[in-house]
């Protein structure tokens, strides 16, 4: 496997990450359409599927000791922060998007503005802390980067699909059916549009780079247009 670029590896320790084997971190900024000189197929797969972990568990024990809301409150709030979304957010914040290991493809597709790859990025380097460094160092780092999320609002207001499910039957009308009316782009930076409708009331529709955010957006419109 080839060397972490020395510019990545100095963006790495500029945002806390402490660097020795350099192997979890080149897979965690490597994308499945990279091919380097050494032909390494190696990509961020495996260390997202552990960061996801580190950084639920992380975000859970967190919430749990800032507040003594009831479970629906904070499982709404874990959703939140530990969402595609918001780890996308965070990996732009920190300038992730210029060290991402992509295919020509790939990035001539937009792929280092994806959020699906960028917020998959970013549960990968987590996971990358937590092999070199352990559990307690991985959680200090997740507490850093998401210190404006866990102490701001995010979560907090009712999701606009419960929202409008509960306007809907609160106003006696039938559930709101969420059907995609488009979907385009490649696999790593897909697009979808997404229509949502109320019978006998109206539809709204919302675009965004995963299935759940473009629902997310058309109910909030549709809360928005006839709430």
């Amino acid at each position: 496997m080839s060397a972490l670029e020395p510019d990545a590896r100095a963006w790495l320790e500029a945002q806390g990450f402490a660097v020795t084997n350099e192997t979890p971190w080149i897979e965690a900024l490597t994308h499945g359409s990279f091919n380097g000189a050494g032909g390494e197929a190696t990509d961020y797969q495996r260390l997202e599927f552990l960061g996801d972990r580190v950084l639920g568990l992380s975000v859970a024990s967190w919430l749990y000791r800032a507040g003594d809301g009831p479970e629906g409150k904070l499982s709404q709030r874990l959703n939140a922060l530990v969402s595609g979304a918001t780890c996308a957010r965070i990996a732009r914040n920190i300038d992730l998007p210029a060290h991402i290991r992509l295919g020509k493809q790939a990035r001539d597709d937009g792929g280092a503005d994806s959020d699906k790859i960028l917020g998959d990025v970013m549960e990968a380097l987590i996971g990358a802390c937590f092999i070199e460094n352990g559990f307690d160092a991985a959680q200090r780092m997740v507490y850093r980067l998401w210190t404006r999320e866990l102490e701001g609002d995010v979560g907090k207001a009712k999701h606009p699909k419960s929202a409008l499910q509960e306007w809907a039957a609160g106003n006696k009308r039938a559930v709101p059916h969420y059907e995609v009316v488009e979907r385009s782009g490649p696999d790593h930076a897909a697009r979808f549009t997404v229509r949502v409708s109320v019978r006998n009331v109206g539809e709204a529709e919302a675009s965004a780079s995963s299935k759940g955010e473009a629902e997310r957006l058309a109910a909030k419109a549709f809360l928005e247009e006839y709430g």
